[in-house]
């Protein structure tokens, strides 16, 4: 492989744009980074001739309105254009301080929820439509948290599988698929044992998928917040031949539902910011306290059990949701994390 000329061109490699905002803005929390400046980041960064082919966005203001109409929803895309980048994945507002409401909640609270999935949708068909997106799903959550969960775990787990059924609807009459997050912090989601009872109760996986997101699905080994559900031994300490083991059980498990995956990293430590509730922490790509060797153990998602490159993402994501800003203003954080990216293409990627 030249270092000028990388052997692989797929998948696609997209920043995400909402560590500007997640944990950001809230009183005592630092400022949101405007989309601008995110463009601008992701846009500058190159490794080697290399650039980033697109960005995925947080439907949520001051990014991008979910009530945007048409002819802003054209101007969006022109900007995100005019930076030779392309649109993916798009996040859905759809917790209570954002507008939506909580899937378990009560019929009001579902409704709220359901909505801000039917514009979130809307927004991705109309991107389609004037021609900057042409992969990518729309993520949702259940959007409560775990100790409401656990006041009724199976009915709650019955509820948060009733309004993703009807939220499947949505997104059917849309075009479009939805990807549930796996993250601790989300209640009914926060272990993978919970995560497949509501895939499966919802069961239908071509509208309905998994996101992993490698700094969030680390948690689910260690049971943080189930367990119950722990994978690896109590006594973990980082063992190569526990790792392994634990991340071939888990990605068994989740791949066959997997249809959007996030590159991270994280020091297998939680944290919260601004109004955040704790979860798995990102890290910057460079951390050395990570435990996760990012080329190496992407490939648990990005390779079937035989060892073959599943090719089911058009593109992947980087995440460095709650990065301090300091952080995300430095222009080598970003070719850090694109020069990571590049190597994740080359160990589990194709060319098309």
């Amino acid at each position: 492989m030249s270092a000028t000329q990388p052997s692989n061109n797929y998948p696609k490699l997209h920043n995400a744009m909402w560590p500007g905002l997640v944990g950001k803005g809230s009183p005592g929390a630092e400022p949101c980074l405007d989309l601008d400046t995110m463009l601008n980041l992701t846009a500058q960064a190159e490794v080697n001739g290399v650039r980033f082919d697109g960005v995925d966005l947080f439907l949520y203001d001051p990014h991008v309105s979910i009530d945007i109409d048409d002819d802003g929803i054209r101007r969006l895309a022109d900007k995100i254009r005019s930076h030779g980048l392309v649109v993916g994945s798009l996040v859905a507002p759809v917790w209570p301080p954002t507008g939506g409401g909580s899937a378990m909640g009560s019929e009001e609270e579902r409704k709220r929820f359901l909505e801000q999935v039917r514009k979130a949708c809307r927004i991705g068909a109309k991107l389609r439509e004037v021609g900057i997106r042409s992969y990518g799903v729309v993520r949702i959550d259940s959007a409560c948290s775990v100790s409401d969960w656990a006041k009724d775990p199976r009915g709650n787990t019955r509820r948060i599988i009733a309004t993703f059924k009807e939220a499947v609807k949505i997104a059917r009459d849309a075009g479009e698929r939805l990807a549930a997050e796996g993250e601790i912090c989300w209640g009914g989601m926060h272990s993978w044992k919970y995560m497949l009872q509501i895939l499966e109760g919802v069961g239908q996986p071509k509208w309905l998928g998994f996101q992993a997101d490698m700094a969030h699905t680390l948690l689910y080994l260690l049971g943080y917040n189930a367990p119950e559900h722990r994978i690896v031994p109590e006594k973990f300490s980082w063992e190569p031949d526990k790792f392994h083991q634990g991340m071939k059980k888990l990605t068994k498990a989740l791949r066959p539902w997997t249809v959007d995956f996030h590159v991270a990293q994280n020091d297998a430590t939680v944290r919260g910011s601004g109004t955040h509730d704790k979860t798995g922490k990102h890290c910057p790509v460079t951390d050395p306290n990570g435990k996760l060797n990012i080329p190496r153990d992407s490939g648990y998602w990005l390779r079937d059990e035989a060892g073959r490159v599943t090719r089911k993402f058009q593109h992947i994501c980087w995440d460095g949701c709650m990065f301090p800003n300091e952080v995300l203003l430095r222009p080598q954080t970003w070719n850090d994390v694109l020069a990571a990216m590049i190597q994740v293409r080359e160990n589990h990627g194709w060319r098309a």
